[in-house]
């Protein structure tokens, strides 16, 4: 049994540190070692490095970016069921230009670690409810209600804190 507390809420209902405001920033010095694991990436193969230089690291709102390059990998990477284990590395989602979500969230936290933010991966369920009223504008929505597994990333900033980012869904 479950009992959840579906409140609706805005997701970007938070506030992000002056300091942090535009991206590329730095993380204060007094959180620096706690973030340490979450901003060190694997080593960078051919098909991610080439990637990364594709991604415009010029002064930009960073909540803006992080949406931005969200949705980029949402319209780049195909979204598959797949029942195997284990998770695509980096290189594999884009030379397949397909994957999980647990692979597009996987390859969202190495792409977030090389350009030094800190970004970690995060696993859980799913939850789409069928509406009690019909939308007046904006996306219907599902139309049963379901429960699946899911994988996102999840990405530190200053003053907002962990803020969820799902390359599945855009």
């Amino acid at each position: 049994d479950l009992v959840a507390d579906m409140t609706v809420y805005n997701p970007f209902d938070f506030f992000v540190e002056p300091s942090a405001e535009t991206f590329p920033f730095e993380y204060p010095e007094e959180i620096r070692d706690d973030l340490a694991i979450y901003r060190t990436p694997e080593p960078a193969g051919p098909l991610l490095s080439a990637f990364l230089r594709t991604i415009d690291t010029s002064a930009k709102n960073t909540v803006n970016f992080l949406v931005d390059l969200n949705a980029r990998l949402q319209r780049e990477i195909a979204y598959i069921v797949r029942m195997e284990t284990g998770v695509f590395s980096p290189e594999e989602t884009l030379a397949a230009g397909k994957g999980s979500c647990r692979d597009s969230s996987w390859l969202l936290v190495q792409i977030l670690r090389n350009l030094g933010i800190a970004a970690r991966f995060v696993s859980g369920y799913l939850i789409q409810l069928k509406p009690d009223l019909i939308a007046l504008d904006g996306p219907a929505g599902t139309s049963v209600d379901f429960t699946d597994l899911h994988a996102w990333c999840e990405v530190y900033l200053p003053g907002a804190g962990w803020i969820g980012f799902d390359p599945t869904s855009g």
